[in-house]
């Protein structure tokens, strides 16, 4: 169980520092790396070696999803482009904006995760911001929480369901009603995380463990922060809310494979429910565990650091399967069809009909 009173280096360090009373202290109480403390790693200063690496690992992978998420960005925005000069694309196109959606909630969702690392809040945010205190820290690891576990990655779930259910129905849907019921979806858990996590009534008579998004620690130079944690009952919404979906997405993946003959398409669906299957059971699994340790534990760090990279190749997954993969199949078979016209030979349309049923 989580203890919040601690000492100003029972966690920063992985030494004691040595006697302040001592004018001469002994070579035994010197670190045994002196330099780990001075030496800045890359971007950061004064901050413990192992945290510096899951902050600089998790940036890095924030990075990669923002660059795959402009490039699928991108990809939509061509297919919008192009079938306006082939019509037989436009049946495909129906569904761009919710495909942009789904690349829209990663990146937002990669964005987001970069408030809970308190040396990018501290180096680069706070300097262009009034003071700000910790009280008004810890209501950003509040927003943190709410929109990770509440709307970003709920609605890339949601819409990531909805794809994979519509590419096996032949008629178009209107695209406003389709992203009014994307966020109506999202709605209630949204609605749950603000309410456990800004106004629970009973909070004052509870363990903070169960309700605290965020604990206050002192860095190795006395200085006090705010670090993010994830509470016990958002955790507990969202567990639910991933159970409920891996059952309605494995119903969903049954349904297409029965559907599907094209064995490319079967594979990209596999391979899909395989990263939901491991991802989200690896998320409940890592947000247990998370309250076994304080967030300066290497253990914790390590915990939040495999979360993170699950939902992250979660997302990176869905984005290839279900926006690059198709959108490029479907420029392909555009380019053979116009080739076809333009020779004046009737082709078939088993390549658009394959490409079509995922799309």
């Amino acid at each position: 169980m989580r203890k919040f009173t601690y000492s100003s280096y029972q966690f920063g360090l992985d030494f004691p520092p040595p006697p302040l009373l001592s004018p001469l202290p002994s070579p035994s109480a010197q670190p045994i790396f002196p330099d780990l403390i001075a030496r800045e790693i890359f971007l950061f200063s004064s901050v413990p070696t192992a945290k510096a690496i899951f902050d600089f690992a998790t940036l890095s992978f924030i990075a990669c999803l923002l660059l795959l998420s402009l490039f699928a960005f991108s990809f939509v925005f061509h297919l919008r482009l192009r079938s306006r000069h082939l019509p037989h694309l436009r049946k495909f196109n129906s569904l761009w904006t919710v495909r942009l959606l789904l690349v829209l909630l990663a990146a937002f969702w990669a964005l987001n995760e970069i408030l809970r690392l308190p040396f990018v809040r501290r180096k680069y945010f706070y300097p262009f911001l009034p003071p700000i205190s910790l009280q008004q820290q810890a209501n950003i690891c509040k927003v943190h929480v709410v929109l990770s576990l509440g709307l970003f990655e709920p609605g890339f779930l949601i819409t990531l369901l909805f794809l994979v259910n519509v590419s096996i129905k032949n008629r178009n849907q209107s695209q406003i009603w389709v992203l009014v019921s994307i966020f109506a979806a999202c709605t209630p858990i949204a609605l749950l995380q603000t309410f456990f996590v800004h106004f629970w009534p009973v909070e004052t008579k509870l363990s903070k463990f169960l309700h605290g998004s965020s604990v206050l620690s002192n860095d190795n130079n006395g200085n006090r922060t705010v670090l993010c944690t994830y509470p016990f009952f958002s955790c507990v919404v969202f567990s639910a809310f991933a159970i409920g979906y891996v059952m309605v997405f494995l119903l969903s993946c049954w349904r297409v494979l029965s559907f599907v003959i094209n064995k490319s398409i079967r594979r990209r669906i596999n391979t899909l429910s395989t990263m939901i299957m491991v991802a989200l059971p690896l998320q409940i699994l890592c947000l247990s565990l998370s309250w076994l340790w304080m967030p300066e534990y290497v253990a914790y760090g390590c915990v939040v650091l495999a979360m993170f990279v699950g939902v992250t190749c979660c997302m990176v997954v869905g984005e290839v399967i279900l926006v690059i993969q198709p959108i490029t199949d479907a420029l392909a078979a555009g380019g053979s069809f116009s080739q076809c016209d333009s020779s004046g030979v009737s082709c078939k349309a088993s390549e658009a009909r394959d490409t079509n049923q995922l799309r």
